[in-house]
């Protein structure tokens, strides 16, 4: 059991890095390609990369008996939650935006009580509040420009797409093989997102220069398929709110990332939000005594 836990814990931190400082670099790559094409190119080749890795097993895709699963999954963690994303950057301040889509962690410890049964406690809820808050604290500072309604309802509806796609993934985990769920909810989320972005954007738009593919080849590795392998791993054995907790951290993650390499300053307001968000974690995974037993 303890050599699980330190297993675990050392997965979740990997994680939590690789998004954390994945912000910026596809921030910095989207300065040099159409927002819809880098999305779905990067999913899509993701996709296709662990794919090859797991052809030896390739009879555990049973597509006749789980094609539903599969496209159900890539709707809701490929072709929304990165659509919506994309999309959102587009009318909200990135601090602002990133504020929206990580209310994810407190919809899946609501989604993970009533669909899953996993138990709500006083703690629970209050450790899923005090994080979103920590993230609002972190992120004050970054709150600039004209809000719209547009974008925070895209932002919204990001995060619940992804909330539930988390949610879903878990359900059915009992019924597909994990691994090859990954892989094909972003081969097909990305093959839509590519086919929508060969429309209603221009690929002599993209500028393929080292920042552009150093994004798309980080996303296309660390960013996508390997993340989400560790993060749907995580999800499927152990409980979905505690591990959503901790990706909290990774607004945090990313506000050092730019502290550390863009020179910005470490403000009180990061300090109060890392203490809330600490807190939030220790709440999530507080077990009273008669748990203990």
């Amino acid at each position: 059991m303890g050599k699980y836990a330190n297993r675990a814990t050392g997965l979740l931190v990997l994680l939590v890095f690789i998004w954390g400082i994945s912000w910026s670099i596809y921030k910095a790559a989207l300065d040099y390609t159409p927002p819809i094409l880098f999305a779905g190119a990067r999913s899509l080749i993701g996709g296709l990369l662990l794919a090859l890795v797991l052809l030896p097993v390739w009879k555990r895709i049973k597509w006749r008996e789980n094609w539903t699963s599969y496209a159900i999954s890539a709707l809701l963690n490929a072709v929304l939650f990165y659509g919506l994303q994309t999309a959102g950057l587009n009318y909200l301040p990135g601090g602002l935006f990133s504020v929206l889509v990580y209310f994810q962690p407190v919809l899946i410890g609501i989604f993970a009580w009533i669909w899953l049964g996993e138990k709500m406690t006083a703690f629970k809820i209050t450790g899923l509040l005090l994080g979103f808050l920590g993230i609002l604290v972190i992120s004050a500072d970054s709150f600039s420009g004209t809000l719209s309604v547009t974008g925070i309802i895209l932002g919204l509806f990001a995060a619940l797409s992804w909330a539930l796609g988390v949610i879903y993934v878990k359900k059915v985990s009992s019924q597909v093989d994990s691994m090859w769920m990954v892989a094909l909810q972003f081969i097909i989320g990305g093959t839509v997102l590519v086919v929508a972005g060969s429309f209603i954007e221009n690929w002599a738009d993209i500028t393929w220069n080292t920042t552009y593919l150093f994004g798309l080849g980080f996303g296309s590795t660390f960013g996508i398929p390997i993340a989400f392998v560790i993060y749907f791993h995580l999800m499927n054995n152990g409980e979905a709110s505690k591990v959503a907790a901790f990706t909290f951290l990774v607004p945090l993650i990313a506000v050092l990332t730019g502290t550390v390499f863009l020179h910005e300053a470490v403000t009180a307001t990061l300090a109060i939000g890392l203490i809330l968000i600490v807190l939030s974690i220790y709440l999530v995974n507080h077990r009273t005594k008669y748990q203990r037993i």
